[in-house]
Parts: structure tokens; C-alpha cells; sequence
């Protein structure tokens, strides 16, 4: 199932159908302008570390990734915490 990132957390009304969540018995992954930003597997945050970092953290796509972690539960404050803590070398 793919759906739409609809802001919760975020004070945008909307994402512009730029957010993209698919959804599988195994895993939810975050597409970003259509771009895989992050995945949740085994309860584990999954930080796309094959893109240039100008991209993975650009101020929309990490609006939408800390949006995809808030709504799944995990942590997601500032892009500093969030490669602190999510983002494997």
C-alpha cells in the first residue's frame, strides 16, 4: 500500500504529495520528492546513506523525514540528533 504523508506534527497544512509512505508486512519506506529518504524495519530506523547528505537533509525532505519518524513513534527534534542517532557510517 503507498499513501500520501499527511503533516501531523508539522505546521505545514500539507506536503504537496511530495511525501510518500509505502507500506509492506515488513517495512514502511519514506519517498521524498520520489527518492528514498528512510525506511522503518524491524523497528529500526534506516536513514538513506547512498544520496549526497545536501539531499537527504535538505530543510523539506528533513521536515518529511522527521514527520515519518514522529508519526512511527521515534524521535526526531533536530538533524543532528536525527544522525546521531539514526544515520549508519
Amino acid at each position: 500500500m503507498t499513501y500520501y504523508l499527511i503533516p501531523i506534527h508539522d505546521s505545514s497544512q500539507s506536503f504537496y504529495n511530495k511525501a510518500v509512505v509505502e507500506q509492506s508486512k515488513k517495512s514502511l519506506i519514506l519517498y521524498s520528492y520520489n527518492t528514498k529518504v528512510a525506511e522503518i524495519k524491524n523497528n529500526k530506523v534506516i536513514l538513506n546513506n547512498k544520496i549526497d547528505d545536501s539531499l537527504l537533509f535538505s530543510n523539506t525532505t528533513l521536515r518529511h523525514i522527521k514527520e515519518f519518524l514522529k508519526q512511527n513513534g521515534f524521535k526526531a527534534e533536530t538533524k543532528k540528533q536525527i544522525i546521531n542517532d539514526y544515520m549508519e557510517v
